[in-house]
């Protein structure tokens, strides 16, 4: 006998959320992607909420709450601790709602994200940069929440966010010709998945549901795989839509009891995956918009000749990062490799080691030498670049016969991270 209490969203009330959400959110389309279907031989759709009004689906999970508070709650306001998404789609909200805000950010935070948070919050939201990291800023609203009596908005962990995220779900079986069998979910802290998975879970029981984590930061994989939530020590940041350190409480029993599996995908095959939309689709993500897109090529073999639904949670990449979602990407496809390569210090050494050893497609992108007058070598950082990932492998050979002292870096994460 199942006598599990934990709180499971119920098909009516994320039926009522939708009703909530009428006017205020874009209906976003469901549409097919010709190139991806192509690449992996397989009806390939994207939800694309990158195209929501706040550019992300955390509008809907927000607007559901606020508009659900009391008259007494919406006249004290309004708390939440973000670094991005959620802060957005609270400020946008409130404007709606024309309920109050303070919103609790890093001190980091890029400006852009800080404007967009004002621009879409007008005068009804103030903007609270302090701490160094989220847990910082979230630690401080909720003791600035307590002293105020305002309602606190939590970006996953919270009934009403994950009926309202629950909604993209009703969204896909609506607008779907044909019945799902797989269906790609971002994970972050399972908001999202938890209530996507209850409306498929629901209406669409034979659909496997796929749950996807960057790799630096499988908080909710740990948690499933030890059977209760986890707290990760040290996460990598890149995909920081998706990045957490410990889910929710609730979202933690709903996702381990429906999501079919649970997979992680490299940052650098995300970064890939963000470039191939872009140049191939002109379609904008940001890092965690781009998890359920990327992990497509870790199912090719399942989903070949299946009807499949990527989620595209969000657009709010900042343009500064680039260059660093370009290196990535090509240090993850092997075209890009950085060496310390020592050498005599004598003249014509340079010279002799880009005739000799540099192969016809192979890029000098990084250099850095400084002459030691007191020592016979000098060592040199060097990055290289090739047009194909099997042009690294006679490079090291060139390298070898010719007795070039080679420090390799790529294989050393922390001289690596240090360096560059």
């Amino acid at each position: 006998m199942n006598t599990t209490t934990f709180y499971i969203p119920q098909l009516d009330d994320i039926e009522k959320a939708a009703e909530r959400l009428q006017g205020v959110i874009q209906r976003t389309p469901l549409l097919p992607n010709l190139s991806f279907s192509e690449k992996h031989g397989a009806n390939i759709q994207f939800k694309r909420e990158d195209l929501q009004v706040v550019r992300s689906y955390k509008i809907r999970g927000a607007y559901n709450r606020i508009s659900q508070l009391t008259g007494a709650e919406k006249e004290n306001g309004v708390v939440c601790a973000s670094a991005g998404n959620h802060a957005q789609g609270v400020a946008y909200s409130c404007r709606m709602l024309e309920v109050n805000a303070t919103i609790f950010m890093p001190a980091p935070t890029p400006k852009q994200k800080v404007d967009q948070v004002k621009f879409f919050g007008k005068h009804w939201v103030d903007v609270v940069l302090i701490g160094d990291t989220f847990d910082d800023a979230y630690r401080l609203a909720q003791e600035y929440c307590k002293k105020q009596r305002a309602a606190f908005i939590h970006p996953f962990d919270d009934e009403q966010v994950i009926e309202g995220q629950g909604t993209v779900g009703l969204e896909i079986l609506e607008d779907a010709h044909e019945p799902i069998d797989y269906l790609f979910l971002p994970v972050g802290g399972g908001g999202l998945a938890a209530g996507v998975s209850t409306i498929f879970k629901a209406l669409s029981p034979k659909t496997k549901i796929i749950g996807i984590e960057p790799q630096g930061a499988p908080a909710m994989l740990q948690s499933v795989n030890s059977g209760k939530r986890v707290v990760l020590q040290s996460i990598d940041k890149f995909v920081d839509g998706a990045a957490v350190q410990s889910v929710g409480e609730k979202t933690f029993e709903i996702c381990r009891n429906q999501l079919d599996e649970l997979v992680t995908v490299p940052e650098g095959l995300v970064c890939t995956t963000i470039l191939e939309l872009y140049n191939r689709e002109a379609i904008v993500v940001e890092p965690a918009g781009a998890l359920s897109a990327a992990a497509l090529s870790l199912f090719s073999r399942q989903i070949k000749g299946k009807n499949v639904v990527c989620v595209l949670s969000g657009s709010n990449n900042d343009i500064s990062r680039t260059e660093e979602i370009r290196e990535r990407s090509l240090l993850y496809e092997g075209l890009k490799h950085y060496f310390i390569v020592r050498f005599p210090q004598r003249a014509g050494a340079l010279k002799e080691f880009l005739v000799e050893v540099l192969g016809p497609n192979d890029d000098i992108v990084h250099f850095e030498y400084t002459k030691k007058t007191a020592r016979e070598k000098g060592p040199a950082l060097i990055g290289i670049e090739h047009m194909r990932k099997e042009d690294f492998e006679p490079l090291l050979e060139r390298m070898n016969s010719r007795n070039y002292q080679v420090e390799y870096l790529n294989e050393q994460p922390n001289l690596f991270g240090f360096i560059l």
